[in-house]
């Protein structure tokens, strides 16, 4: 099972928030780009990147520090927030993003991100945040009425990389991961699922990697790595030795 180390972007800082709250953000480090290079240099074989002051605007905003973290690494990225539509995916592809994620559009515009999906496999995952089960958008501040299952459906077949689902309600707040609902989640469809949200202590990534059978491929951690709840070596021990 891969580990996905989170580095959230704000004015150019790495941050954790609470339960998605902005005004609740905690600097961690100010350089990102080292902090990047230290969980390449850790075995870490992926890493989480979200924009997000990208996400409550609309469009990339910590292009800078997305920049040098790509100049910084070897490893491929992951990167979301503030995509919202094809132009902006497309250019992140471009220039050197690895997979881009996408949540907000992908629920306004489902069919085009379908087809998006369609025409450069593997490169798009799908960014389902929710909150009660349905889905909340535009940095987590509007809930939907969509439900996170129904919404995943939509794209089974379509070419997706993944679904990265996150419990907002655990995120960040270090109460545990709630393995059930994303085992839920993976077994409802065939696309891989990637667990987001809440992961607090090694139990949390062994449970994890224990109900792997579902469909789900990997788990993105920010806070816990960042308390020293635990350091990566243990982690990719815990999930069987893969970054």
């Amino acid at each position: 099972m891969n580990l996905y180390p989170a580095i959230d972007l704000k004015g150019g800082d790495c941050v954790r928030l609470l339960r998605g709250e902005m005004d609740a953000a905690t600097v961690f480090n100010n350089d990102p780009a080292a902090q990047a290079r230290s969980f390449q240099d850790a075995g870490c074989q992926w890493l989480h990147l979200v924009d997000l002051n990208g996400a409550i605007e609309g469009r990339p905003v910590n292009g800078d520090a997305v920049g040098a973290i790509l100049e910084a690494l070897k490893i491929p990225v992951q990167l979301g927030g503030g995509i919202r539509d094809e132009e902006t995916a497309l250019a992140w592809l471009e220039a050197g993003i690895n997979r881009v994620i996408i949540g907000t559009f992908a629920l306004r515009q489902p069919d085009l991100v379908a087809d998006l999906c369609r025409r450069h496999p593997g490169r798009i995952a799908i960014g389902i945040d929710g909150r009660d089960g349905r889905v909340a958008v535009e940095g987590w501040v509007e809930q939907s009425d969509v439900s996170v299952a129904d919404l995943a459906r939509h794209f089974e077949g379509a070419g997706a990389a993944a679904i990265i689902y996150t419990d907002i309600d655990r995120d960040g707040a270090m109460q545990g991961h709630n393995v059930a609902a994303t085992s839920a989640l993976a077994e409802a469809i065939s696309t891989p699922v990637i667990a987001s949200g809440g992961v607090t202590n090694l139990d949390d990534l062994t449970a994890l990697k224990a109900a792997s059978a579902t469909g789900i491929e990997g788990v993105i951690v920010g806070r816990a790595l960042y308390d020293g709840a635990f350091d990566v070596a243990s982690a990719l021990v815990a999930l069987g030795g893969e970054g």
